[in-house]
């Protein structure tokens, strides 16, 4: 069943993107000992890129900062009601960039809910930066969020027009990727 098969690779990229996050976050913290670092502390690595000891209270990228517990708090079930949603969404979804771009956004957002739960503030550490130009210090998680929402867009604005004329079809199926 298509809706089984795109449901697979929705659950696949979530956990993926949960395990990288949580993976580089304890080889960080611990590994490397950033949990000790002082905030904003750089390692340079490369010309362009550091790896920078953040504590973000907010959402992906700052967003939203939370002020004390009770923001904390509101923010952690703000993440679950999301998670919940789009996890709806997911068991129901028909097509596998749709499936594959929820499950991306799933996967950050409980990367980074865990976080908030553990530390009440989410670790970040990427730091990308080119000629007075610089990003803001991020995670794997976030990344898994923007790109899952590429996923989303591309779903939403492209993947129709793209999709071939199925032949013999009735009137109310659809095409499944």
């Amino acid at each position: 069943m298509a809706n089984s098969r795109s449901r697979d690779w929705g659950l696949a990229a979530a956990a993926v993107a949960l395990f990288l996050d949580q993976a580089s976050k304890a080889l960080l913290l611990y590994g490397f000992h950033f949990k000790e670092m002082t905030p904003g502390s750089a390692v340079p690595v490369l010309p362009f890129f550091n790896l920078v000891m953040v504590w973000n209270p907010g959402v992906s990228y700052g967003l939203f900062p939370a002020h004390g517990p009770l923001g904390t708090a509101l923010l952690a079930l703000f993440s679950i009601g999301a998670v919940i949603g789009l996890g709806w969404w997911l068991w129901s979804s028909r097509h596998v960039s749709l499936a594959v771009g929820l499950g991306l956004v799933i996967g950050g957002a409980v990367g980074n809910l865990i976080d908030r739960l553990i530390y009440g503030r989410v670790a970040d550490f990427f730091h990308f930066y080119f000629r007075g130009y610089d990003w803001y210090v991020f995670n794997i998680a976030d990344c898994a969020i923007t790109f899952g929402v590429f996923a989303l867009l591309y779903d939403a604005l492209l993947r129709h027009n793209h999709e071939p004329v199925a032949r013999n079809q009735s009137p109310g199926a659809s095409n499944a990727e």
